[in-house]
């Protein structure tokens, strides 16, 4: 193993605070990570990382060698970069994290394309909506949807995506179609939704003839903090929802949902992508950064 694969796996240990988990990331041996970490020790002729059974810290020499080998591997990949400028396809392992309706509504049809195109390219996909460590869980870019909370990260805007109103046609058979905002609170329930980060429920809401934000008062028989869920309820008359249009246009489209109260609906939701700050970016990173932007533009707000 040569000098610069130990200064990897040592920023991965260091990043991500575990050998186990820096193993996984790179895909290595735990057992070789742990030599890699020996041998470079020995080599600098300094401890590096306090090892206990619960965590992996930096030394204060660790820290100081974190710093200066950081922008010296990133100097490395710039110059690898300038000679695969010229060619077409990418390869490598890149780890993303995406809402599981963005996940199964437009990336996972999409991508055949994507790997025909790059097929040396190896994607890793999770999904959820809580907030996740990039760094320390090894993940290379996510998508948001919402207000951003984390200001430690490179963030590209992508544009806002557009919600409606929707309803379930037994639904309105049995309560009646509801046309305004004030006739909510009066026999109509809607599907609640909890925050996964939060755990509290999420308020109806909805924009005025001039803009203005509201909220009103929609009593809730069930509530739900997954996206599966919300739509299920929905279709089975259990209330009204909020929700963006891409992700129930096909139900739209087959008559299953019907959206309500077009004039009322909720601001549009911003949607970003996120990932860690870095001078030079893998280009396999800018690939799926250009591929994932162009696909979400047909569906955001003009």
């Amino acid at each position: 193993m040569d000098r610069f694969d130990q200064y990897r796996i040592f920023v991965q240990v260091a990043e991500m605070g575990s050998f186990i988990k820096a193993a996984h990331a790179l895909e290595l041996p735990r057992a070789s990570v742990s030599a890699a970490i020996q041998q470079l020790e020995t080599q600098v002729g300094t401890r590096l990382l306090h090892r206990t059974t619960r965590q992996v810290r930096l030394t204060a020499d660790g820290a100081q060698f974190l710093e200066r080998v950081r922008p010296l591997l990133t100097d490395v990949e710039g110059i690898e970069l300038m000679f695969q400028s010229g060619q077409r396809q990418v390869s490598g392992q890149l780890r993303i994290d995406v809402p599981s309706r963005i996940a199964r509504r437009l990336i996972a049809p999409a991508l055949p394309a994507l790997l025909r195109q790059h097929p040396r390219l190896r994607l890793i996909v999770g999904s959820s909506d809580r907030a996740v460590d990039l760094v320390r869980e090894g993940v290379d870019c996510v998508v948001r949807v919402g207000a951003l909370q984390n200001a430690n990260l490179a963030v590209r805007p992508l544009g806002r995506i557009g919600l409606i109103n929707c309803a379930s046609p037994a639904y309105v058979q049995a309560q009646g179609l509801p046309e305004k905002p004030a006739e909510l609170c009066r026999g109509h329930w809607m599907v609640g939704y909890a925050s996964p980060t939060t755990g509290r429920e999420m308020p109806w809401e909805y924009l005025s003839d001039d803009g203005a934000e509201h909220t009103a008062e929609v009593s809730s028989q069930v509530v739900t903090n997954n996206a599966e869920n919300y739509i299920a309820c929905c279709r089975a008359g259990l209330g009204l929802i909020q929700i963006p249009r891409y992700d129930v246009q096909h139900l739209l489209d087959a008559g299953a949902l019907v959206e309500v109260m077009p004039s009322y609906r909720p601001a549009a939701m911003p949607v970003s992508l996120l990932y860690p700050h870095r001078r030079q970016r893998s280009r396999r990173l800018v690939v799926f950064l250009d591929w994932f932007e162009a696909l979400m533009r047909p569906h955001l707000e003009a």
